[in-house]
């Protein structure tokens, strides 16, 4: 079975590789000091401090064994092949949401870059899949668990 590629931006893509870094060089010694101090304890059946310590370990590691499976099957969106006539991951939207009559704006990333709260939504999502391969001045009507959403895409940047 072919792994699932995992669409990122070059900003996405540094992101990921400075939290892997971090994750092998820093955490990973901050956590083996805890592990170290906390055997120096004694009893380790009884010891919560080792226990903590042992678990943030785990999810370390399975951190660190989740971004370098996602690096290996990334797909690393050129800002060059961004398209400013058609949304396409990569692009910046400004949008006209016509049910809170206010313009909104955000950018379409793959789902392992996704942040609704910082503007960035997943071209998975509803309303990502229902944006791409739409032009500057179309309306946009889009159906999402909630309901419908309709809009006007006002500019596409990259």
């Amino acid at each position: 079975m072919a792994e699932k590629k995992v669409i990122l931006t070059y900003e996405g893509l540094k992101k990921m590789e400075e939290e892997l870094e971090n994750l092998k060089t820093v955490r990973r010694k901050e956590v083996a000091e805890k592990i170290k101090e906390a055997r120096g304890q004694g009893d380790l059946s009884e010891n919560a401090e080792y226990d903590a310590a042992k678990e943030e370990q785990a999810e370390i590691e399975s951190r660190i064994v989740v971004l370098e499976k996602m690096l290996r099957n990334a797909e690393v969106i050129d800002d060059d092949e961004v398209n400013n006539d058609i949304i396409s991951v990569g692009s910046t939207v400004k949008l006209y949401d016509f049910e809170f009559e206010e313009e909104v704006e955000y950018s379409i990333v793959g789902s392992a870059e996704a942040d609704p709260m910082n503007g960035k939504i997943s071209n998975e999502s509803p309303v990502g899949l229902g944006l791409l391969g739409h032009k500057s001045g179309e309306i946009v009507i889009i159906e999402t668990p909630s309901g419908e959403l309709k809009f006007r895409i006002d500019e596409i940047k990259k």
